[in-house]
């Protein structure tokens, strides 16, 4: 007699087990979602105080190095040109009828020959004292009412001063600044005046170029 070969039929897996896995697979879904969704953008800048460092500017090109503060920025475009002969004898040239000329010129100047003043070999008290007058006439520049012809006086004899030390062949040259500082009336309201006044500034970068060389 033949043997029958029974075979259990395999039951279908648990609908419990099936929903288990559906609920794990949208829980590791949404888990990824959210995580995306809060992220922080890679371009927002980081609070201040947070020791993160900012992201360079993409419209800068491959600027790495660190930015001067807007304060910095700011001083450096407002700083002065230095005050050498050939910058005042450049400010020489400019228009006279701005009201600020003579002003800005007479500070340019001054900073120049001060600056000589105190060299090893134009130490001397004369010269000292005039450099003293100059400086007293420069500071009560912004005050109101106050003329410009001090000024003017003041340099041409600090320099007629450093000329008579050191310089003798510039003898000429400083006498005629002297003279034409003599004749400026501290006003630059006319044409003649603004004249008068740019051809001061003009022999005075001269003469200050000449003292700037060493004596010879």
């Amino acid at each position: 007699m033949a043997d029958i070969n029974i075979q259990r039929k395999k039951s279908p897996p648990s609908r419990w087990l099936i929903l288990l896995l559906v609920l794990a697979a949208l829980a590791v879904a949404a888990y990824f979602l959210f995580r995306a969704e809060t992220a922080p953008p890679t371009d927002v800048p980081a609070p201040a105080g947070s020791g993160i460092p900012a992201p360079p500017d993409s419209t800068t090109g491959a600027e790495t190095g660190p930015r001067p503060a807007p304060d910095a920025v700011a001083d450096m475009a407002a700083a002065p040109a230095p005050a050498t002969p050939e910058v005042l004898a450049a400010f020489a040239q400019g228009d006279a009828a701005q009201p600020t000329y003579g002003r800005e010129g007479l500070r340019l100047l001054a900073a120049n020959l001060v600056s000589l003043a105190d060299r090893d070999d134009l130490r001397r008290p004369a010269i000292q004292t005039r450099r003293d007058d100059l400086t007293s006439a420069i500071s009560r520049l912004d005050e109101a009412g106050t003329s410009l012809r001090p000024g003017y006086v003041a340099a041409a004899a600090l320099a007629l001063a450093m000329q008579q030390q050191s310089y003798p062949a510039l003898e000429t040259e400083a006498r005629e600044l002297s003279a034409v500082a003599g004749n400026l009336s501290g006003r630059t309201t006319t044409a003649a005046e603004q004249q008068q006044v740019q051809d001061y500034f003009t022999r005075a970068a001269r003469l200050a170029q000449a003292l700037n060389e060493p004596p010879q």
